[in-house]
């Protein structure tokens, strides 16, 4: 299943990541899982969060540059090479990670990635039972 990321876009300065934080909580909006990645100028903060539409809107009302992506979370076992083998899976039929990041709850591991074909990726990770995690889910 296909889920909504939101990438935003936040100078390199002090309170930036705050001030998202707190904006999406005042609002009642969970973030599940979060990734930044930074330049030298500029960050994108990556998340996924309970309530996109609504995220978006706060976001924006606050002047933060806000984008939503499709991306596929998937559960795994959080044993030593359990994402190996997946990667694997993707791998042998040329499906391209973009990005990716992962959280840990207990015995399993949900991973975040962004791959360069959606469909192609979904059928491969169907056709090898892979668990596809729903916005539900997570």
């Amino acid at each position: 299943m296909i889920i909504k990321q939101l990438s935003v876009f936040l100078e390199n300065k002090t309170g930036r990541i705050n001030d998202v934080v707190h904006a999406l909580g005042a609002n009642g909006i969970n973030m599940h899982a979060f990734s930044m990645a930074e330049t030298t100028d500029f960050g994108i903060l990556r998340l996924i969060v309970s309530d996109v539409d609504k995220a978006v809107e706060v976001l924006r009302a606050k002047d933060f540059a806000v984008m939503s992506t499709d991306v596929v979370c998937l559960a795994c076992d959080n044993v030593p090479g359990s994402l190996a083998v997946v990667l694997e899976y993707l791998a042998e039929e040329q499906i391209f990670i973009e990005y990716m990041y992962a959280f840990a709850q207990a015995d399993q591991a949900h991973v975040v990635i962004k791959p360069n074909d959606m469909e192609h990726c979904l059928k491969v990770l169907e056709a090898h039972h892979c668990r596809v995690l729903g916005k539900d889910e997570l």
